[in-house]
């Protein structure tokens, strides 16, 4: 895939955007694996720029935060459990609380099943505990 300027412009803007909201650079994340092939590159740009250049700016009628809401929902109750930890990591980075969190939890379990909402419910409590960690070395 060959991208022009404006392309560029964009995976920039996207990965800056997804830096901001997760509290770290997404390009760690964006490293071939082991046996990727060539256009996985190209797959992990598109998702990054549809996903933190599309997507995520568009606060004009749902802000970030509720947004993050959102997808911390949409995450539990697919059960996706580590881009549920980024969904999380985002939130908090939202001003979204713990408390509001835990409530969101308890609503999945009661539409999506306890099974689920209980996995899910163990990465929060990891990330609660990691971002107190970062609090107090912050």
């Amino acid at each position: 895939m060959t991208a022009d300027a404006d392309d560029e412009g964009r995976y920039t803007t996207a990965l800056e955007t997804a830096g901001r909201l997760l509290g770290v650079p997404l390009t760690g994340f964006l490293e071939p694996g082991p046996g990727e092939p060539a256009n996985g590159a190209d797959f992990k740009r598109l998702a990054t720029v549809h996903t933190f250049g599309d997507a995520w700016p568009r606060t004009e009628v749902l802000d970030t935060r509720t947004r993050a809401l959102v997808s911390v929902t949409i995450a539990a109750t697919l059960g996706t459990l580590e881009p549920l930890r980024g969904q999380l990591r985002i939130a908090l980075n939202s001003g979204v609380t713990p408390e509001e969190i835990v409530e969101v939890f308890i609503h999945v379990e009661a539409y999506a099943g306890a099974a689920r909402a209980f996995d899910s419910y163990q990465i929060a409590l990891q990330v609660f505990a990691e971002a107190d960690r970062a609090r107090e070395d912050g």
